[in-house]
């Protein structure tokens, strides 16, 4: 998995206050780490966790089965759900927050996976989206562009956390841990999207 994934988990593990009694659905979720966290060590209603590859959603599935006892009251369940699907109405305005890491990275899925976020939000003042993303070039940067087109709002983030800013710093002076790693391919950036 990517790096932003074991970042966006640890965001959520570190922040379980702000997903009690909410509707909560990762988008692009690979093996659904950061929804399988939500869903054991907070107190949401409900985690949907989706990506737009049918084997991909068969593992998550088997991911929720494997940690069903840790779920407690929450109701967890997989979704396969492609970006630039047209029927989506059973989802429309539901969504209290939705969760991602690195999915700015292909620029041809920006239109898409914007569109996706302003319709699967719930239609009031406290939804958000949460994203964490590398700048990748000029990638992360197309993404905000069209949210902000499509009439969303943004704030994004560096510095949001002191241990995730202390290791980037490790690796940015030469830990050997990691002796490839580079600011604009790895470290996340967060951003917050609103309606």
């Amino acid at each position: 998995h990517w790096p932003s994934e074991d970042v966006l988990a640890y965001f959520c593990l570190s922040h379980a206050d702000m997903f009690r009694s909410k509707r909560i659905l990762e988008l692009g979720a690979g093996y659904g780490l950061a929804g399988l966290v939500i869903a054991a060590s907070t107190d949401a209603e409900e985690v949907v966790i989706s990506d737009g590859n049918p084997q991909v959603v068969d593992y998550i599935q088997r991911n929720i089965h494997a940690n069903s006892g840790a779920f407690t009251e929450t109701r967890v369940k997989s979704m396969l759900l492609h970006w630039n699907q047209e029927d989506v109405s059973n989802v429309l305005n539901t969504f209290d927050i939705i969760i991602a890491s690195d999915c700015t990275f292909f620029k041809e899925y920006h239109d898409g996976l914007a569109q996706t976020i302003k319709s699967l939000l719930k239609r009031s003042e406290a939804s958000e989206a949460i994203v964490f993303s590398p700048k990748r070039g000029n990638s992360l940067d197309k993404f905000l562009e069209k949210i902000k087109e499509i009439g969303m709002c943004f704030s994004i983030t560096e510095n949001y956390n002191k241990e995730v800013w202390q290791r980037h710093q490790f690796f940015l002076n030469g830990d050997r841990s990691w002796p490839n790693y580079e600011t604009d391919q790895f470290y996340p950036f967060r951003v917050r999207i609103t309606l």
